[in-house]
């Protein structure tokens, strides 16, 4: 087990600077004695534990959820769930003996847990492989933590709910609904809103400071995620400078090269014009599918009914089109779909590598176990699963789905097909 005395043992240099940057923790440091250019040291308890402060808690779970999350997360859920399992200590470990594994760190992530995350997931940001001490330094820690929160909230292709998180967090998907783990849901949602009351007190006290010092946050958050030349490649952003209707609709907004403003909703969730959506999905489609005849305005009716044109997604599913990092690796692997390389789960908020392996899985399920399927069944598959087609639940989807298509077909001779192919 490692031994930490001072934050900048644990932490890279250049997230020391945005710790600093962020009111809160700059003027509980300087209080406290603390000096920026000097190392900052870990708050210990009587028995001399060391351990992060709300404050540092609070700060950590916000950078983490804004940079590698896209905000999909709320951070209080984490803040709520490090004082419950942790008290918020660096080096607690715990043995859970009915799930044979040790838990360590803030977030009681088992080693074997952040392997699983990093290699079968996609999470790739910190490298756990040789040295699994790393989950004891309090970003890496709330990260996989952070990731597995994400898994669970869309676990066995089910939208979760808080209370199935929290409790399967805690005792595994089998016990998500047990007796055993309902005090401590009951304990969390008593914490997160303790939480979230002296947050909103502080938010009112200080006028949003927190909210503006994380904009200086590096890495895939801020100012930066708010450009599509940030997320895309240089090929594909040429293909949009070189769709008129893109042009047209990116002239009026005042757009220019090396610098293309994602549209941004009231929270700033970054999201694409129906102009923008179906320019992606036609070059996809005429790139890599024209001979497989999906249907362009099919593509991007799928893309707002799955994500509401939401670059990074919603809820549990990751971008675009909701295509998660497991079904995208195994069309790359398997099914030989490699125009975009995937790497991490960090590519599929490219809105092009989204639709594009979002068409490549609508291709698959055309003839998904060997035979030609409907229309209807490609749309209810996508949305709901190929497992889960013909259950009353995935319905609606299909009537949804329709509705939504007409914003995307051309000719008044489509209206009304509701073709996929």
């Amino acid at each position: 087990m490692p031994s930490f005395r001072y934050w900048d043992d644990c932490v890279d240099p250049e997230d020391m600077k945005v710790m600093w940057l962020i009111p809160d923790v700059n003027k509980e440091w300087i209080d406290a004695g603390e000096r920026m250019g000097e190392k900052v040291h870990i708050s210990r308890d009587p028995d001399g534990e060391p351990y992060l402060t709300q404050t540092e808690m609070q700060a950590i779970a916000k950078i983490t959820v804004d940079r590698h999350f896209n905000s999909q997360l709320d951070p209080n859920m984490i803040c709520a769930l490090c004082e419950i399992v942790s008290d918020r200590k660096l080096f607690i470990e715990q043995y859970e003996k009915k799930l044979k594994e040790t838990r360590i760190g803030i977030m009681q992530v088992a080693p074997e847990t952040a392997d699983w995350l990093a290699r079968e997931m996609g999470y790739r940001a910190y490298e756990i492989d040789i040295n699994t001490n790393v989950l004891y330094r309090p970003f890496v820690n709330v990260y996989f933590g952070a990731a597995y929160i994400k898994w669970l909230s869309s676990c066995d292709g089910k939208e979760r709910n808080e209370e199935f998180v929290i409790r399967a967090y805690k005792g595994g998907k089998k016990k998500a609904m047990h007796k055993s783990t309902q005090i401590y849901f009951q304990r969390y949602m008593s914490v997160k809103e303790s939480l979230t009351f002296k947050r909103e007190n502080e938010t009112r006290q200080q006028a949003g400071a927190v909210s503006n010092s994380t904009t200086a946050t590096p890495g895939k958050s801020g100012e930066e995620w708010a450009f599509w030349d940030a997320r895309v490649s240089i090929e594909d952003m040429e293909t949009m400078w070189n769709t008129p209707e893109v042009v047209r609709e990116w002239a009026k907004s005042g757009e220019r090269r090396g610098r293309v403003r994602f549209s941004l909703d009231a929270h700033k969730r970054p999201y694409l014009s129906r102009v923008e959506v179906k320019a992606i999905a036609g070059i996809i489609i005429d790139r890599h599918f024209s001979s497989r005849g999906v249907k362009a305005a099919a593509l991007a009716a799928l893309a707002e009914v799955t994500s509401m044109r939401f670059v990074n997604g919603v809820r549990a599913r990751t971008g675009l089109l909701g295509i998660d990092y497991p079904t995208a690796l195994w069309l790359y692997n398997d099914l030989g779909y490699r125009a975009y390389k995937i790497i991490s789960v960090d590519d599929l908020y490219n809105p092009f590598v989204s639709m594009y392996f979002g068409a490549a899985y609508l291709a698959y399920l055309a003839e998904y176990e060997g035979r030609q399927r409907s229309y209807e069944f490609i749309v209810q598959a996508f949305l709901g699963g190929p497992e889960n087609v013909n259950l009353q639940e995935t319905g609606p989807h299909w009537t949804k789905f329709k509705d939504t298509l007409r914003f995307y077909e051309d000719s008044k001779k489509d209206q009304g097909s509701c073709s996929i192919l």
